[in-house]
This record gives C-alpha cells, sequence and structure tokens, in this order.
C-alpha cells in the first residue's frame, strides 16, 4: 500500500509521515531530503546554479540511500547536513530542474516497488503515485508553518530571524505551486487535514484513521 502526504513547506509533513510509517509498520520516504542531498551535492561541488545542466549532471551521478532515518549521499551521512537554512534555500534550485525531478521521480517509485510506504512531498499524489491507495493532503497557515520552521532551526543551533523565515517560505510557497513539472497541489482525491492547532501526536492520531479505515 501507498499512503502520499502532500503539502507546503513546514506544515509537518516530514515527521507526521515518519511517525505515521511507524505505527503502520511501513517504509517511511522522505522525498523531500533526496531533493535536499541533490542541491547539498551541487553546493559542495561549486555547481553553477544559473545553469540546469549542470546540476542535473550532478543528480545523475549521485547514490543516494534514503532509510526511514537518515540518507546518505556517495556514502556519507548528511541527515543534518540538508537541513540548515543554507540548503534549504538552495533546494529550489534542485525542485525546479525537470531533468532532476524525473531522475528522482524514478528512484521514488523504484524505493516504493513492493513495499509498503508512506511518502511525503509536493507532487507524491498527483506526479510520482498517482494511483496511490491513500493519498492526504497536510496544509497549515503559513504563519504556524513558519513558527514551526522557526523553532526546529533554533533547536539545530542555527541563528535566524523569524521574519526572514516567513519571508523565504512565502517565495517558496510561490515557487513551488508555480512549477511547470511537479508543483504543488491537492490531488482531487486527496483527503485534506488542516493542521494548525493540532499537536503532531493528534496529526499522526487522524492520519492514522484515515489510512487504517482505506485498508479496510
Amino acid at each position: 500500500m501507498i499512503v502520499t502526504i502532500d503539502g507546503p513547506a513546514g506544515a509537518g509533513k516530514s515527521s507526521a509521515a515518519r511517525q505515521l510509517a511507524r505505527r503502520l509498520g511501513f517504509r517511511f520516504l522522505d522525498t523531500g531530503g533526496m531533493y535536499r542531498a541533490v542541491a547539498l551535492a551541487g553546493h559542495r561541488r561549486g555547481v553553477d546554479w544559473s545553469r540546469p545542466d549542470e546540476l542535473a549532471a550532478i543528480a545523475a551521478e549521485l547514490t543516494l540511500e534514503v532509510t526511514d532515518d537518515a540518507i546518505r549521499m556517495d556514502g556519507q551521512d548528511v541527515t543534518q547536513a540538508v537541513r540548515t537554512l543554507e540548503i534549504t534555500t538552495l533546494t529550489q534550485f534542485a525542485a525546479d530542474n525537470e531533468a532532476v525531478r524525473r531522475r528522482l521521480i524514478d528512484q521514488q517509485r523504484a524505493l516504493a516497488a513492493g513495499n509498503d510506504v508512506v511518502t511525503e512531498g509536493r507532487d507524491q499524489a498527483t506526479v510520482v503515485f498517482p494511483h496511490a491507495e491513500c493519498k492526504i493532503f497536510l496544509p497549515a497557515s503559513e504563519e504556524e508553518r513558519a513558527r514551526r520552521r522557526f523553532q526546529d532551526l533554533l533547536a539545530r543551533g542555527e541563528e535566524v530571524d523569524f521574519q526572514v523565515v516567513l519571508d523565504k517560505q512565502r517565495r517558496r510557497d510561490e515557487r513551488d505551486v508555480e512549477r511547470p513539472f511537479g508543483g504543488l497541489a491537492k490531488a482531487p482525491d486527496s483527503i485534506e487535514v488542516n493542521t494548525d492547532g493540532m499537536t503532531p501526536e493528534q496529526v499522526v492520531d487522524r492520519l492514522e484513521e484515515i489510512v487504517r479505515a482505506r485498508r479496510g
């Protein structure tokens, strides 16, 4: 069974999807981490961000290993390195690159093949797994999402300003929605769960109810 969880940045998709997968005994597929890893590779190799073909070439030769709790890039654990504000900002270049997206989509489908999977992202229900058995759309207000991201960065030891985080998120939201291929959109058959005012545990409880009802 494939469970897709799509939504905007900061809606809590990754943490909710990871916890949901653990409860269900499913595999968790962190697709956002894959795009972040491509951006990290480009950053480390000094890619010219104005030339999409350079980043696409890097993605084509990159070896990514994605497990429930870690992301390894060419054998190196980059789980924490891909979560910095700098890499978050640069991830747009990977996300907006159609050649990169098509390569990662192929990898995501291969990772999910024959498995019970909870996968999260922007285009999981619409592009990657349009025939998924259970599709969920997870939005939240922009202020709530920015607050969560701000607190997460502070917890990681980064010195950030809330307004900067909010402004970056707004620009990211615009790019996500306007992206020609793989843009953020709610699939017609997705179930929407707005997470405003909900604790992380309440969100996972609700998602688990939805999935178990679909399985039944």
